[in-house]
């Protein structure tokens, strides 16, 4: 019996490998340094293979991108290059190869502002009485022409503080023309023109303020036709002014810019009666031949 079971393990042993044997001892048993092992399993042990080398991936693409930078920049050079050594290609011939202007003259006797400005002069630039509207058919004018700015302020509430703000809205010069009709209406209208827009507006706009308050006009007027609404109004008074002894007196006023120019009417009716749209239509005609 003992015969019979030693048998096969001797030839399990015999079957086995040496490699396999190795394998079977490091997995049961640590690893022992060089110098313990056998000579036959230092034999029989594989080679350690060399690591192979890494790809610089990295170096490549820098080569592609300088080659791609040359490339442009070779070919700018190029393209330059040869467009030096053209000749430059002529520009179209203008369609007027002359252009004709006046010859200047030397000034004389005839030579004045208006002539030397004549492409900047605007027709509120001239006499500015000669734009001011006719008194209509009928009616008795009572004067035409400038007003001085310390009269013009006499028709204000507070004369004197009304020169000192015309005078810091550098009012230019003031015309104006008046007329009555059968000693019933009574009409004053005046060109105002300031020595810029900003003056113009200081005043229109001032003025135009306080009208819709119940001492004055005491609504809000209608527009002008033609006229933004915040250029131009015009107000008839919602009450006439009543004094014993006197017929009820009514006013109206219109209120207008147009650049640096500001009109101003006053209307007045001692019957008490005034037609709205008479004033309108007269502030009309004015703007017009401004």
């Amino acid at each position: 019996m003992e015969h019979d079971q030693t048998i096969p393990e001797q030839r399990k042993e015999e079957d086995s490998t040496p490699e396999q044997g190795i394998a079977d001892a490091t997995r049961t048993a640590p690893e022992a340094p060089p110098e313990a092992l056998p000579e036959a399993a230092l034999d029989a042990a594989p080679e350690a293979s060399p690591a192979a080398p890494r790809r610089r991936g990295g170096r490549t693409v820098l080569l592609i991108a300088g080659a791609v930078v040359l490339g442009v920049l070779a070919g700018t050079i190029t393209g330059y290059a040869i467009q030096y050594d053209r000749e430059p290609t002529p520009l179209a011939p203008l369609a007027q190869a002359d252009l004709a202007y006046p010859k200047a003259l030397a000034p004389d006797g005839t030579t004045t502002h208006q002539t030397i400005n004549a492409n900047r002069w605007h027709k509120t630039d001239d006499d500015l009485a000669k734009l001011l509207i006719e008194a209509p058919g009928g009616a008795k004018s009572e004067g035409a022409g400038y007003e001085a700015l310390e009269y013009f302020a006499t028709f204000f509430k507070h004369p004197d503080r009304m020169v000192g703000s015309l005078s810091e809205m550098d009012v230019r010069r003031i015309a104006s023309v008046s007329w009555k009709v059968d000693d019933t209406v009574f009409v004053d209208v005046r060109l105002i023109q300031f020595k810029d827009r900003q003056g113009a507006d200081d005043y229109q706009s001032g003025q135009s303020d306080y009208m819709p308050e119940a001492e004055y006009a005491g609504n809000e007027g209608v527009a002008i036709p033609g006229l933004p609404a915040e250029l131009g109004h015009v107000w008839v008074h919602s009450k006439a002014e009543e004094e014993a002894g006197y017929l009820p007196l009514r006013s109206a006023r219109a209120i207008a810019r147009r650049g640096d120019i500001v009109l101003d009417i006053h209307y007045v009716n001692n019957r008490g009666k005034i037609s709205q749209g008479d004033v309108v239509d007269l502030a009309k005609r004015q703007l017009e031949r401004l």
